[in-house]
């Protein structure tokens, strides 16, 4: 269902849904598509807060990048909530605590996490090491969107003569309204300093800046 494009400029891949295409089928995931998918929250505050969400669009879903953080809120709550109810379940304070089924050498699980949808696809040895492993996490997904998001501020705030404090900044609100963690979607290690370098038409760098 999901294919991964490779691009040389960057370390994250590209999903998108194989039979859209990768114009069309690239998609967001995360609070705010967790929030637009489900027809309820079985929390009482949670979906009071849902209810509210959706109605300043009219009940569609809402596609604002920035509502991510109203979305995220909104998530917070339904935890809170949801964490007092499983303090007193029952069936939590058991012994049960492993599974009991047919051994496979490969295996493969999606969840919702916080931060949105995450793939893990694992395959073990006859000794239960790992021989292959492919996750594509939250930011990965969230990837193109990122890109487009920032593409969106250099054509409306770029003024194609200086890197401004304030165009930084808008850069950075893009970004961080998908809370990506690139250590995960890149594994790499280390500081991941903001860089922005404006080109002319010709590729030829005119101006740099860089925010750690």
């Amino acid at each position: 269902m999901i294919i991964e494009e490779v691009r040389a400029w960057s370390y994250l891949k590209f999903p998108h849904i194989r039979s859209l295409g990768r114009d069309d089928g690239w998609y967001r995931v995360g609070p705010l598509a967790q929030v637009n998918c489900c027809a309820y929250i079985d929390t009482p505050l949670a979906e009071a807060a849902r209810q509210e969400f959706i109605a300043g669009n009219d009940e569609s879903p809402v596609q604002a990048t920035l509502a991510y953080h109203w979305a995220r809120l909104i998530c917070l709550v339904h935890c809170a909530e949801k964490i007092r109810e499983l303090l007193f379940d029952d069936d939590l304070q058991g012994t049960d605590l492993m599974v009991t089924g047919k051994r496979r050498g490969e295996g493969v699980a999606c969840i919702e996490a916080p931060r949105g949808t995450l793939i893990h696809h694992y395959t073990v040895d006859d000794n239960d090491q790992v021989t292959s492993a492919n996750l594509i996490v939250s930011t990965t997904n969230n990837n193109e969107a990122m890109n487009r998001a920032v593409k969106a501020v250099a054509i409306n705030d770029i003024s194609g003569r200086e890197i401004t404090e304030g165009l930084l900044n808008h850069v950075e609100v893009a970004i961080r309204a998908f809370d990506p963690c690139l250590s995960c979607a890149t594994h790499a290690l280390g500081q991941m300093p903001l860089v922005v370098t404006l080109e002319d038409a010709d590729g030829t760098p005119i101006a740099e800046r860089i925010r750690q």
